[in-house]
């Protein structure tokens, strides 16, 4: 008979293998998230939008597509949720309803009335006034969600005659600004929004302009300088994140906004167009390869036979490809400093916490060696680090609103890069890792809750009760 440690000792080998298995033919992991039904909402609205501005039909077959995949994919009690097997939200089936209203038609009518039916029931009434209520509810102050998606229910005619009077208007004049000023400006948006706020706010402006005449001065006289920074952070894949969501409220404001015919539409068309999978629908996000290469080799190397499993030829290259995509210029948008990781190698990633933890830990269990870009992922976290002692995900100091905000898991991950790093660094740097370590972990102790455990900002469970 089986013994028990010898079925998880198999197990655990079959999992190897499967995991060396899934490298691409450049010996790191690319992976994928799982399809979502927001961001094929919000790719289906975008497509639809650009064409009717144009008088054209020409992505009518990917409209359909996505709009087929999202009838097959309802939930049973006929909302969506962040994923198929999610439990369907506010957010997600507001904005499933929406397409279906711009894009749907006849055909696709028992999806769309099941849509009505959850809002019904979960909004309270689908009159204007309550829906854009309870989605300006679910999200508090942070407009970084709640404008977008009341943005794409306004071009649906979802909220009425006066619908855009309904949306917040984003004060995208602020882009026009210095960056640095941008934490002291306590945006309501979160720090990687800047292209919702410079879209989203000219179309909010362009449909339903400021009644005092100052105001709607200023925004006109910045019309041209801030999208010209739009066009400017545009990523060369087109995709800003490359995340679908961001990219489709982007090209369905400037529609809005009176803009179709700008390249920054059209470049945002083309990544939709390419990344829209052969299902028909769209993930949240393009590329994760950094994210998954860093997991897959922290994984590995917790085994004993990690050198046999990862031979040295294959642990140089992989760190040669790790180091390759280490941001070495200021980005942007974010204004984040060189030397940190994004979740991608594509263009449109940007520089985080989680990833830069994951990829010095992963250079670390593969041998490299503490040269000067190592240096610079540990100084990139220790300049991240808040006031508060904690790590946010992307810039320091935007504590204004919940996503910019230090978090335990990514506090934990970088607490969990120093040490490792810690003593092969030069001494004013160690000491300095010490500081850091020491403050992280007064914010670990001070963040915990009541029953022992830390919720993360990133990476929670659908099914946890909160």
């Amino acid at each position: 008979m089986i013994s028990r440690l010898d079925l998880i000792r198999e197990t655990l080998r079959r999992a190897t293998d499967r995991l060396l298995a899934e490298r691409g033919p450049d010996g790191y992991w690319s992976g994928e998230l799982a399809p979502s039904a927001l961001a094929t909402a919000t790719a289906v609205a975008a497509l639809t939008l650009v064409d009717r501005a144009g008088g054209e039909c020409r992505h009518a077959a990917a409209i359909e597509r996505g709009l087929a995949w999202l009838a097959a994919t309802r939930r049973p009690d006929g909302g969506w949720g962040d994923t198929p097997d999610s439990p369907s939200n506010l957010s997600t089936t507001a904005l499933a309803w929406a397409a279906f209203g711009l894009a749907g038609g006849d055909r696709h009518e028992p999806a769309h009335a099941a849509a009505e039916r959850w809002l019904l029931a979960a909004a309270g009434g689908l009159d204007p006034d309550r829906l854009a209520a309870a989605i300006l509810g679910r999200y508090g102050k942070d407009r970084t969600f709640s404008v977008p998606i009341l943005m794409m229910l306004a071009l649906a005619g979802r909220l009425g005659a006066e619908g855009w009077r309904r949306v917040p208007q984003l004060p995208f004049e602020v882009a026009a600004c210095p960056r640095t000023w941008f934490a002291t400006l306590r945006l309501p948006v979160v720090s990687y929004a800047l292209p919702a706020l410079i879209a989203i706010g000219q179309a909010r402006h362009r449909q339903a302009p400021a009644t005092n005449p100052l105001l709607r001065a200023i925004r006109e006289g910045v019309r041209e300088p801030t999208l010209r920074i739009l066009a400017e952070i545009q990523p060369a894949s087109g995709g800003f994140l490359e995340a679908t969501p961001l990219t489709s409220f982007v090209a369905m404001a400037l529609v809005a906004a009176g803009e179709r015919d700008r390249p920054v539409v059209a470049r945002a068309i083309e990544f939709l167009v390419r990344s829209q999978r052969s299902d028909g629908s769209w993930p949240i996000d393009t590329n994760l390869a950094t994210w998954v290469s860093t997991l897959g080799v922290n994984a590995l190397a917790r085994g004993a036979d990690f050198a046999q499993r990862l031979p040295a030829a294959e642990r140089e290259r992989l760190v040669r490809w790790l180091l390759g995509q280490q941001h070495r210029a200021i980005h942007p948008y974010t204004g984040a400093a060189p030397g940190g990781w994004a979740w991608t190698d594509l263009p449109g990633g940007v520089p985080d916490a989680d990833d830069t933890a994951g990829a010095l830990l992963a250079l670390r269990a593969l041998g490299a060696r503490a040269d000067d870009a190592i240096a610079a992922g540990v100084r990139w976290l220790l300049d991240l680090q808040n006031a508060d002692g904690g790590l946010p995900t992307f810039c320091r100091g935007w504590g204004h609103l919940p996503f910019d905000r230090s978090g335990p898991d990514l506090t934990a991950h970088a607490i969990h890069a120093w040490t490792r790093w810690q003593h092969a660094l030069p001494g004013p740097l160690a000491a300095r890792v010490e500081r850091g370590l020491r403050r992280a972990g007064e914010h670990l102790l001070a963040s915990q809750r009541a029953d022992g455990a830390w919720v993360p900002l990133w990476f929670g469970n659908q099914q946890a009760r909160h």
